[in-house]
């Protein structure tokens, strides 16, 4: 092997592609900064605790080694969410925080989302407001950011709660509700219809209806026929028809996927996402999480977005 290769799933910017990043990275860190998002720069390694949180997702891509000062295990940062709600769960008080940040981070594995083992996370988050205004900044904001890389974003709304809400209704155990998770988040028609097979559900016929619930705003009326006996799954729906009305039209063409499921199992309520015609993933995606700062001992409602920064300027 020569000496020069990097490993597999890892790459460097150099010449002019460093040189379009790295003005492209001011550029947004002056446009978080005038909206009132502080900037932070978490450490690369953090014990192992504090990284995975309640994500399995993250689990599985995050590198783990044993310290040999501290003898306990440590991890490098695949993700900078659980970093924010360790940043945040340190502040004294209970005002709405702002951060933003870009950050390298290194992965197991790539994704779907991320390309490389080794993105360029750029991303903002918003602590400390349980509303739609909250998640209307936010999605905003990410819309902005990918129109300052000149990329017109269509944006695709969906929300968790809804998945969530059906859930209840049955008498899954952990291994079945994680499969049929998984499902969803491939968007797999035919695995859905031998998993209802194989399984009892009292509310099949709406787990069918969920995964079909995708088109333009007028779904969610659709939506809130079909899942009207189910309050959490209303208000859900109910949600994403508020932030509907709110958000500019000139910002983007807009979408809603009810069946969408990020792949980080934190997210409790609104998710989205922002694509463009000429790519074939999605660039930019984020949601709420209200219960990941639990594990600090300081529960917070948040969201937030990101991407990779190092792949949408190359």
């Amino acid at each position: 092997m020569n000496t020069w290769q990097l490993p597999e799933g890892i790459d460097e910017l150099t010449g002019d592609r460093a040189l379009a990043f790295e003005r492209v990275r001011r550029q947004l860190i002056d446009l978080y900064a005038d909206k009132g998002f502080a900037l932070v720069i978490p450490p690369m390694v953090e014990h192992i605790e504090s990284l995975l949180l309640t994500s399995n997702a993250v689990n599985e891509k995050t590198f783990k080694f044993l310290d040999p000062i501290s003898g306990k295990m440590l991890g490098v940062h695949a993700d900078i969410t659980p970093q924010i709600a360790r940043i945040d769960a340190k502040q004294s008080d209970d005002k709405v925080a702002r951060y933003c940040y870009v950050n390298a981070v290194l992965q197991t594995k790539a994704d779907d989302f991320y390309t490389s083992r080794s993105p360029i996370q750029a991303g903002a988050e918003l602590y400390g407001s349980d509303s739609v205004e909250a998640d209307v900044e936010v999605i905003g904001l990410m819309l902005e950011s990918l129109k300052l890389l000149s990329i017109q974003p269509t944006l695709s709304l969906g929300n968790v709660g809804v998945f969530d809400a059906l859930i209840a209704t049955e008498a899954l155990n952990d291994e079945q509700t994680s499969a049929l998770r998984q499902i969803f988040i491939k968007r797999s028609v035919p695995d859905l219809a031998v998993f209802l097979s194989n399984n009892k559900l009292e509310n099949a016929h709406k787990f069918n209806a969920l995964m079909k619930l995708e088109g333009d705003v007028s779904v969610l009326d659709e939506a809130l026929g079909i899942f009207q006996d189910l309050p959490k799954a209303k208000a859900a729906i109910q949600d994403l028809l508020a932030i509907t009305a709110q958000l500019d039209a000139a910002d983007a063409e807009v979408v809603v996927d009810l069946a969408e499921l990020k792949a980080y199992e934190y997210h409790t309520g609104v998710v989205f996402s922002a694509y463009n015609e000429n790519y074939s993933k999605a660039l930019a995606q984020g949601g709420r999480y209200n219960g990941l700062s639990e594990s600090f001992g300081r529960p917070r409602a948040a969201t937030g977005f990101s991407f990779d920064l190092k792949f949408l300027t190359a």
